[in-house]
């Protein structure tokens, strides 16, 4: 791991830290974790620094710095400084399918929505959409997994994908988790259902009317822009 990168996050964070801010944070994301109490604007104030200031010497170390962030942290915007490190710009040309594995272990030890849907939307659909021989797979058995934020990824990571959406995948990930009560789930169904309106509301509409198991939740969400 890049020890003086990281270390830097960390006296950055610590630097503007505001712990009245961290107990509001830590309330509305019912965390475990505590918060150092740093709004997103001076974290990305912070990341450019970082970036700017510390090499990474080679794609072992960008993700040995990536996992060695996240798995040690002892405050929440560390993690959230793991993911930026992992989706910055200047990385870009190391992301590849091998890094599958990575998101799988940062969805099930991240475990809220706040990281799942970073690594849904930033991470894994831009793999899918540059790899789909290979993650499509992977994603139908995610949407059947005992875990439900695996399952969750399955269903909103094509939220970008526009007129490049997989209309099969979309359906077979939906359909294999649209019975259970889980909210988080019902509601990924219904955002990523009323994203894809935007661009085939007519697709939305007959699979609403074709599905009279989703739930309210579900449905309500999907139809919402649509009348």
């Amino acid at each position: 791991m890049d020890g003086e990168l990281a270390e830097a996050a960390r006296r950055g964070l610590a630097e503007v830290a505001d712990p009245a801010k961290a107990q509001e944070m830590r309330r509305y994301m019912k965390s475990d974790m505590p918060f150092r109490g740093v709004p997103k604007p001076a974290r990305a104030a912070l990341m450019r620094d970082l970036v700017a200031e510390h090499a990474v010497a080679d794609r072992g170390q960008w993700l040995d710095t990536v996992t060695g962030l996240w798995r040690g942290a002892e405050f929440r915007e560390e993690r959230y400084v793991a993911l930026d490190l992992l989706g910055h710009k200047r990385y870009a040309h190391w992301v590849a399918v091998d890094l599958v594995p990575l998101h799988e272990e940062l969805i099930v030890t991240g475990a809220w929505w706040d990281f799942v849907d970073e690594l849904a939307a930033r991470h894994v659909g831009p793999l899918l959409r540059a790899n789909r021989d290979t993650l499509t797979p992977i994603l139908r058995s995610w949407a059947d997994d005992p875990d439900r934020w695996k399952r969750r990824t399955s269903v909103i990571c094509q939220l970008g994908a526009k007129a490049d959406t997989d209309t099969d995948l979309l359906a077979a990930t939906i359909e294999s988790t649209m019975d259970d009560p889980d909210f988080f789930l019902r509601k990924g169904i219904g955002w990523a259902l009323r994203q894809f309106a935007k661009t085939e509301p007519g697709w939305v509409r007959h699979f609403v009317d074709t599905h009279p198991g989703l739930s309210p939740l579900s449905r309500r969400e999907a139809l919402k822009h649509l009348g």
